[in-house]
């Protein structure tokens, strides 16, 4: 059987199943693992940016440093749910809810 080339994919899944192999493979559960990452930061920096606040203004509002904030939004760093919840809820001032699916 010939392999597929990511040009054959004719929908997103099957682009990804292509380049990252079928769901609950390692390498397909690694990427997954980093999109969840890439999400979060945009969605971190994308609040930070809408309460106008720098990464300096929320790191002392949290009471944490600047380059702990600058690690979460480039997907650098691990972070524990309390932590998220701190950020956006005590933060930004914004709601936050779970879903799992």
């Amino acid at each position: 059987m010939k392999t597929k080339n990511i040009k054959d994919a004719r929908s997103v899944d099957e682009l990804l199943n292509i380049k990252y192999g079928a769901i609950g493979t390692s390498k397909r559960d690694k990427f997954e693992e980093k999109a969840q990452y890439f999400v979060i930061s945009e969605m971190l920096r994308e609040g930070r940016k809408a309460a106008h606040m720098t990464q300096d203004e929320l790191a002392e509002k949290l009471g944490t440093k600047k380059s702990y904030i600058s690690r979460i939004e480039n997907g650098k760093c691990d972070i524990q749910l309390s932590t998220l919840y701190r950020i956006f809820e005590f933060g930004l001032g914004r709601r936050i809810s779970l879903l799992i699916a």
